[in-house]
């Protein structure tokens, strides 16, 4: 006669199918987030870097307003840029901006780096 009454021993842990499991719904889950986390991440150096080269752009043009002339050398702009120009995200530099100019209008352009992608940077167009 076989005794039934036996008390079971129970097992605490998990297999390693729960495991597995687990670890291919997080690879599942990530495979689906990480690309739109990078993408927000580009969008967002893309956004930073023509911000920063808007306000470079109003630095330029008051200095303009103040001397009658486009002064094209970037270091020039610290002290009006709070004392240092912002880093340009997507070149990682403070001097991933570019500033063109002629007798009576200028240009400033975020120079577009390896960080962010593809993309066109806005130009801001400046005149006297």
């Amino acid at each position: 006669m076989i005794n039934n009454n036996r008390t079971r021993r129970t097992r605490k842990g998990f297999t390693l199918i729960e495991l597995l499991v687990v670890v291919l719904i997080l690879g599942i889950l990530t495979a689906i987030a990480l690309p739109a986390y990078l993408s927000s991440v580009q969008a967002s150096r893309q956004g930073a870097a023509n911000t920063n080269a808007r306000a470079l752009a109003t630095a330029v043009q008051a200095k303009a307003i103040n001397t009658g002339a486009y002064d094209t050398t970037l270091t020039d702009y610290n002290t009006d840029m709070g004392g240092a120009i912002p880093n340009n995200p997507c070149t990682g530099t403070t001097t991933g901006y570019t500033i063109a100019a002629t007798a009576t209008t200028a240009t400033v352009t975020a120079s577009n780096g390896t960080n962010c992608g593809t993309w066109t940077p806005m130009t801001f167009s400046l005149a006297l």
